[in-house]
Formats: C-alpha cells, structure tokens, sequence
C-alpha cells in the first residue's frame, strides 16, 4: 500500500505542472502582432491627433487645435455626410439581400457548392471588384452603358455626382453580402426545427413564421451582422480610391479618403489623426448603443 502510494504521490518540494508556460508560448506571436499594428499606432495616433507633424519636422504640441480646426472644416463635415448616405445604403440593401439569400439557402438548398458560389465575390480583393465594376459601368465602353443605349439610345454616367454614392455602395454590396448572408445562414441553423413544426401545428404561414419566429430569435446574429457591416462602412476607403477619388468635387471624399489625403497627400499628420480619432470615437458610441437597443448578448432560445 505504502509502496503504490509513494509512485502516484508528486515528490516533496516540487510544484504541480501547468500549461501556463505553453500558453503564453501560444499567445505570444498575436499579443506581439495586437501591439505592433493596433496599440502603438493606436496610442501614436493619439498623441499626434495634439500634435502638428508633416513627417518631416519634429512634432510641435497645438492641444486642441486639430480637434477645434475639424469642427470649422467645412469639407470634414461634407465627408461626413457623405459616408453617412453610403452607411445608410450600403447596410440597409446589404441586410435585407443577405437575410434573403440565407433564409432561401436555409429552405431551397444547404449545398457546399451553393454557399461556394454566393461567397465567391467576398474572395476577390476589392481593388480588383472595383476596378472590373469601373470597367462595366464605364460611361463610353462598359457593357452596361452598351446595354442600356441599345435599349434608350443614351448613356448612364454611374460616377456622376447624384449616383456616385448609390453605385459605390451597390459595388461593396455585391461584394460583401455572400459573406453576410453565409453568417445569416449559421444563424438560422443554430434555431431548432421544432420551433417551425410547433408554428405550422398552430396554423402559422411561412411569413408569419418568418416573422414571429425566425427574426426574433436571429435577432443576436442580426446585431452582430449590424455591427460588423457598420463598422466597414464608415472605414470604406479602396472602391472610392479606384473609381472616383473623392470626386466629382466632393461627391464621393468620404471620411476614410479625406483622412488618408491629409496624411499622405498633404502630409498634416496631426490634423488626420485628430479625424481618424474622431472616426474612432463615433464609432465605438455607435457600436455600444446597437449592442444596448439590439440586446446583442441575449438570446430568445433559453
């Protein structure tokens, strides 16, 4: 008996084993990359947001200078309202296609090769999505225009300044809502089946069901997508890079590309980081107040 005892028994004096060596080992490489691409440029941002720099020259303290020179920018706040009327348009079509998309894969078909082909336009760098959309609405030679004259006798210019934005918008949806309908579609097969059977038992028709059943309880998945899609809309910079930027005038300088052209078109650092700090903090209000009003941390399935 003493004998057994003395073999399991860990020897006098020495600490149990743990793994807390081994994940910190695996923690190690992302907390490195956490620090070096989001916190320090983060805390830099912040310092230089006091600052005036032009890369150049050392920084020179203003206090609040940027801060107040942003609220008087005339074209700051045109930008805002710009990025605003995208926001609205890229989310509000993006949702609605993406909630459909899902609930008829979730219906029609749960096919690997369906959910393939729906995500195939979100595998494309948006560089290239924009670049072959300028192509197709081009005003003289995209195929679009070549479509639309045989049938009007005139040409659309989808980058003026009236469907600048609308045709932006509609590019990064076609882009984007394959993905969002596919964390749509993980929503809904996360809602029981019995849910359905016990709707149809009371007499209850696909599109009461889709009402009172399906959207309530996807209502977490929702928030998130909601979250996620505002957020890459305020920061919505490549498409209107490649296709107009900024213009015609300032039709489409959206927030991201004005920040981006006082940094490194006109080198005001410290005036661009002031913007890209403003951009942060409305951000994270946004996000609290759609994760308070959509009660995204609850769930109607308990």
């Amino acid at each position: 008996m003493s004998t057994s005892s003395s073999l399991t028994a860990p020897s006098a004096g020495r600490r149990p084993r743990t793994d807390t060596a081994l994940g910190l080992a695996f923690i190690l490489p992302a907390a490195i990359g956490l620090i070096a691409f989001y916190i320090w440029p983060l805390l830099r941002g912040l310092y230089l947001s006091v600052t005036e720099y032009n890369l150049l020259t050392p920084e020179v303290f203003t206090g609040t200078a940027n801060y107040e020179r942003m609220f008087r920018d005339a074209i700051f706040w045109n930008a805002v309202k710009v990025t605003v009327q995208y926001v609205v348009i890229n989310i509000g079509i993006q949702t609605i296609l993406a909630l459909a998309i899902a609930v008829l894969m979730q219906r029609l078909t749960q096919s690997t090769l369906v959910r393939s082909i729906v995500l195939t336009p979100y595998l494309v760098s948006n560089v290239v999505v924009a670049m072959l959309w300028l192509w197709i609405l081009d005003n003289t030679l995209g195929i679009t225009n070549e479509l639309i004259e045989a049938l009007t006798g005139e040409s659309v210019n989808f980058l003026s300044s009236t469907l600048a934005i609308p045709t932006i918008a509609l590019i990064n949806v076609w882009r984007h809502v394959g993905y969002t309908a596919l964390l749509i579609f993980a929503g809904l097969q996360a809602i029981p089946g019995t849910v359905y059977e016990a709707g149809k038992v009371d007499g209850a028709s696909e599109w009461t069901m889709f009402w009172r059943i399906t959207v309530p309880l996807l209502r977490p998945i929702l928030a998130l997508v909601l979250i996620m899609t505002m957020i890459g809309s305020f920061q919505v910079f490549d498409t209107v890079s490649v296709t107009t930027q900024g213009g015609p005038v300032n039709a489409t300088r959206v927030l991201q590309f004005y920040i981006y052209d006082m940094a490194f078109g006109r080198f005001q650092f410290g005036y661009a980081s002031a913007m890209a700090v403003g951009l942060l903090v409305v951000l994270a209000l946004i996000t609290a107040l759609q994760y308070r009003l959509t009660r995204a941390g609850q769930t109607d399935l308990d």
